[in-house]
């Protein structure tokens, strides 16, 4: 599928940067992004091109599309909480973001991940995503809550 390829066509699949045209869709649909805590703080100071990959990944969140990268993150219950990973230099990067909710996507956690343990999730960043999580919640039902 090209770059000319309609929205429509790609409803519910994985949407990689060469399929979608950004000009094609009405951005008026899209949902509002929320950045939980010290999130957009921690991914601006990643590199550029961790930044970019990011970013257009949370770009296709708000316009209900799910990035090539992104998959579900385990240990939190449900696809609605995607984790993006980018490799630069040797380093992994990670992104938490929840599109569980209707109206908006929220950004849990931005972080380097440094666990000499593997791909397991260090215990304090899954911790700190779970207290994000209930304050999203919260957030998205009206009720303001300044965690994490």
């Amino acid at each position: 599928m090209g770059a000319g390829a309609s929205l429509q066509s790609l409803r519910g699949k994985v949407v990689s940067v060469d399929e979608l045209d950004p000009k094609r869709h009405n951005q008026s649909k899209a949902k509002s992004l929320f950045w939980i805590g010290s999130c957009k703080r921690d991914l601006l100071e990643m590199p550029e091109a961790v930044r970019s990959e990011v970013g257009y990944a949370l770009y296709l969140a708000q316009i209900g599309y799910k990035h090539a990268a992104a998959k579900p993150l385990k240990g939190f219950g449900s696809a609605g909480i995607l984790e993006v990973v980018e490799d630069f230099d040797g380093e992994a990067y990670r992104a938490i973001y929840t599109v569980r909710f209707s109206n908006a996507v929220y950004v849990l956690h931005c972080f380097q991940k440094k666990s000499t343990r593997g791909i397991a999730m260090p215990k304090p960043d899954a911790e700190l995503i779970q207290i994000r999580l209930t304050a999203a919640e919260q957030h998205s039902r009206g009720k303001r809550n300044d965690q994490g």
